[in-house]
């Protein structure tokens, strides 16, 4: 990694290619899942021609839009979601990579915990490994991540996805949020680090196990990860503690499908607030966002 002086301006060597962060960074979202929470089963499996062919015109239309990474992933992560096996996330995602590695020079992410789902996705075109458990679940991921000499997101959670519940606020302390988040993700780094990885980008877990005030204080606090000295991702696209915050009076929560304003508010006050990488399910919303918010930074310097 290089870093500029005095600024958060960072260039990333993710297995060959440089993601370049001197300007906030839009990360696009294909889940070529049965079951997540916005936009599982959308896809279907990309064994079937016609259904994989719908999730490369999906990427490209996220490319053409102005993402410079595509975030891959072959296994739910919401909270109470059923694990998969390493062969049936392969199954889902190598074919994907390989194709939109033939049709594009993007940047390819694959978001796994898993290394042989890792070794893979590395070996056919991906350049970036998104770890939601921070090198926490799989102690042999970060030989993988420095042997292809990857680019890696390190998360924080407190636990496995299928041991998440959704959290409600319960007035217990949450003060401490940022301080569980660093110390967590500090180990992390210094995993990484003593594998000789250099790519390293984090990510505070937006929605994993946390609150929805611990949620929203993260959020407003994301410039302080970066005292960790690496860039930071922020993936908050139309997840549950946005939609706590709409909810009108006496009504439920609105689902995924009814988050977007807020999610691109979220994205607004993230980038305002430090974030480096946006993980986003709608890339034209995020751009937009992205440049109202580079064009307020330009006017007040």
């Amino acid at each position: 990694m290089t870093k500029s002086i005095d600024s958060n301006h960072y260039r990333l060597d993710c297995a060959g290619k440089t993601l370049d962060l001197s300007s906030p960074t839009i990360m696009g979202v294909v889940n070529l899942t049965p079951d997540s929470f916005f936009d599982g089963g959308v896809y279907g499996s990309t064994v079937n021609p016609a259904q994989l062919g719908r999730a490369l015109d999906s990427a490209m239309a996220m490319v053409r839009a102005g993402a410079e990474i595509i975030d891959v992933g072959g296994e739910s992560t919401r909270p109470g979601a059923n694990p998969v096996s390493a062969e049936e996330e392969i199954r889902r995602t190598a074919p994907f990579i390989e194709r939109l590695r033939q049709q594009s020079d993007v940047l390819i992410s694959i978001d796994t915990y898993k290394t042989e789902v890792a070794d893979k996705a590395l070996h056919i075109g991906a350049n970036i490994v998104n770890d939601i458990s921070g090198f926490s679940f799989d102690p042999a991921m970060p030989e993988v991540c420095a042997r292809h000499q990857s680019g890696v997101v390190l998360m924080h959670t407190p636990a496995r996805p299928g041991s998440l519940r959704w959290s409600q606020d319960s007035g217990a302390e949450d003060e401490e949020v940022m301080r569980r988040v660093t110390g967590f993700l500090r180990h992390s780094v210094e995993l990484a680090t003593s594998h000789g990885i250099e790519s390293i980008v984090l990510d505070p877990g937006l929605g994993f196990g946390k609150t929805v005030k611990e949620n929203y204080r993260l959020l407003a606090r994301l410039d302080e990860l970066h005292a960790l000295g690496w860039p930071v991702l922020a993936g908050l696209s139309r997840k549950s503690f946005l939609g706590q915050a709409i909810k009108r009076p006496g009504s439920d929560a609105p689902p995924p499908s009814e988050r977007l304003f807020a999610t691109i508010s979220a994205s607004t006050i993230a980038l305002m607030n430090g974030a480096d990488i946006l993980r986003v399910h709608d890339v034209e919303a995020a751009v937009e966002a992205r440049a109202v918010v580079l064009a307020t930074h330009g006017a007040s310097e």
